[in-house]
């Protein structure tokens, strides 16, 4: 019984970061996409924080359920913002630019939790504090792991994932086509190296460095 309870509570800390910073990451493709010329998003009706426009039932709310009851990493995915790059001013710094949007969001709301801890910690020692306080402090430490976690792991330079995108409009030419030829095996590619854990060392150094030093 207290197990379930403690579960719930976690849940609680955890939904709300994890929703927002899935959603805002998606949302920000889309905004992205529409200043250089793409308005398939906000067409599509995907340039809101309406959590009900982008939820993926096992992306958005199954997946981050399973990794926080098996005390794993929390991350998740929304339905992708869809965006047609080839209507893009400069299709190819636009690409690069709409991938790196979502990473960016999430770095940027993982600096404001940091800066919003900070500034409610001394709310601590008010009257009735800790009651108000303390979830909202679990929350935003829940916030700013969430977002790095998100940034971190998109950016693994991989199709079909945003360090993909962003590697494959650096690449010159002929390399940029032999890398975009790996896009349908992108997925498979990412399970193995999540199975063998290959991605995890690489970028668990990262996120616990970022986290360190914001919180």
């Amino acid at each position: 019984m207290q197990e379930a309870a403690g579960f719930i509570v976690q849940v609680s800390i955890w939904a709300i970061p994890t929703i927002f910073a899935i959603i805002a990451h998606e949302v920000m493709h889309g905004f992205v996409a529409r200043s250089l010329g793409d308005d398939t998003a906000e067409r599509a009706g995907r340039l809101t924080l309406n959590p009900i426009s982008h939820v993926d039932p096992f992306g958005t709310v199954i997946l981050p359920l399973l990794l926080l009851f098996f005390h794993l990493p929390v991350f998740g995915y929304a339905k992708p913002v869809p965006v047609n790059f080839s209507k893009l001013r400069k299709p190819r710094f636009g690409m690069m630019a709409v991938a790196a949007a979502g990473p960016l969001t999430n770095l940027a709301l993982a600096a404001l939790s940091a800066f919003a801890i900070r500034a409610a910690v001394p709310m601590l020692n008010a009257a009735g504090g800790r009651v108000v306080w303390l979830p909202m402090l679990y929350m935003l430490q829940a916030s700013v792991v969430v977002n790095v976690v998100l940034a971190v792991f998109n950016l693994f330079p991989l199709l079909p994932l945003d360090g993909g995108r962003v590697l494959l409009g650096v690449l010159p030419l002929r390399a940029a086509r032999a890398f975009a030829r790996l896009e349908p095996y992108g997925l498979l590619i990412l399970f193995v190296l999540l199975y063998t854990n290959s991605v995890g060392r690489m970028i668990d150094p990262v996120i616990n460095a970022i986290a360190r030093m914001l919180l």
